[in-house]
């Protein structure tokens, strides 16, 4: 049997598909902390190579794994121990990937944690301990040593015809694994200017970023200089206390503000609508063509003792079955969210019909918002 399903739509609106969204007037306010970052003031990706032994069994094939193979030979030659005329044959070694991140103002002899990946071709990590790893940072220096036992979130069986495996165990993670030993020279009493960077860039949120600062200094010392940014001159009153200054400045309300977006996931047919998403006044139909083929295969056979031939044959029924229940809708100009939602809901419009639906009205001119496919 073959079934085509052929779907016919001649209506174009927006909709988050079989799913109810409350849009309300009320539109509150967010911290400027939640919104923008202090320029400066971020962390800072470290990266090392290592070594993860004790594993049972699980470890990469020294004979396929050359760059295993080299780095236990150099971890043992550091040791003092001459492996190099010798046949290496140990299971229980994996090369990995250690990553980290360096927050802002670390201290030295604090400690963060690290992510510990598999390089090679081992099976699992569990029960493996990470032998000491320099942590570099982009520039090449070392900023931190990173070692213990690595603790991972999945597991791995394998039977004589079976196996299973639930999560990564090929991937682990050892807390407070990785200590500081260089810290970062930056100091915030130097600073004349602080530059606030918005997550979302937007003119609008922007200067409403600029105002609020100037509206609690009582001065114009902060000021937008493009979407992203806004520039701030330290008054002379906080030159000495500028994390009472920063203080202050992320906990100030303000209203972010963005343009008007549709985002589509095409993969699985998620849709999500911005509450000022408006559409032009628009007629809405959708109906379903449904054709169903079936084949049953026959096969004629001779009469017995005769010179017939066997002859096989296809019987094929084909079945058009055009939904009535087609309904037409009307949407004024400049619609909201809710409304649309309720409309197109009533239509039984589904998110994936949606994601033809939306790209059409785009194309239209119809849609007065950003359509984004991810």
């Amino acid at each position: 049997m073959i079934l085509c399903k052929i779907k016919k739509i001649t209506a174009l609106a927006l909709v988050f598909g079989g799913i109810s969204v409350w849009s309300g007037n009320g539109v509150a306010a967010s911290r400027i902390k939640d919104i923008a970052d202090f320029e400066g003031v971020r962390e800072n990706q470290l990266v090392g190579y290592g070594i993860v032994v004790g594993l049972n069994g699980t470890g990469d094939n020294i004979k396929s794994n050359v760059f295993t193979k080299e780095s236990l030979i150099s971890l043992l030659d550091h040791m003092g121990i001459n492996s190099r005329d010798g046949q290496l044959k140990s299971k229980n070694v994996a090369a990995v990937m250690v990553t980290g991140a360096l927050p802002a103002f670390g201290r030295q002899g604090s400690r963060i944690d690290v992510m510990v990946s598999a390089l090679g071709d081992a099976k699992s990590l569990q029960g493996g301990t990470l032998i000491a790893t320099p942590l570099v940072g982009a520039d090449g220096n070392v900023y931190a040593v990173a070692q213990g036992q690595v603790a991972i979130g999945g597991f791995s069986a394998t039977g004589a015809n079976q196996s299973i495996t639930k999560g990564v165990p090929t991937s682990g993670r050892i807390a407070n694994g990785a200590i500081i030993e260089n810290e970062i020279n930056f100091s915030l009493t130097d600073l004349q200017t602080i530059r606030l960077a918005l997550r979302n860039p937007d003119f609008t949120t922007s200067r409403r970023v600029a105002a609020a600062i100037n509206a609690m200094l009582g001065t114009p010392a902060a000021k937008s200089v493009d979407p992203s940014t806004v520039a701030l001159e330290v008054p002379e009153k906080y030159r000495e206390d500028i994390v009472g200054l920063m203080t202050r400045i992320e906990q100030l309300q303000v209203q972010p503000d963005q343009p008007a977006r549709v985002v589509i996931d095409e993969s699985s047919g998620i849709v999500v609508i911005g509450k000022d998403v408006k559409i032009n006044r628009l007629a809405i139909a959708q109906g379903n063509l449904t054709i169903k083929i079936s084949e049953l295969p026959l096969v004629s056979q001779p009469l017995p003792f005769s010179d017939g031939l066997t002859v096989a044959d296809t019987l094929t029924d084909i079945e058009v079955d055009e939904s009535t229940e087609s309904r037409l809708s009307v949407l004024d100009t400049g619609v909201n969210l809710q409304d649309m939602v309720n409309g197109l809901n009533a239509l039984g419009v589904s998110p994936r019909d949606l994601i033809g639906i939306l790209q059409a009205v785009k194309a239209s001119g119809a849609l007065q918002a950003d359509i984004e496919v991810i």
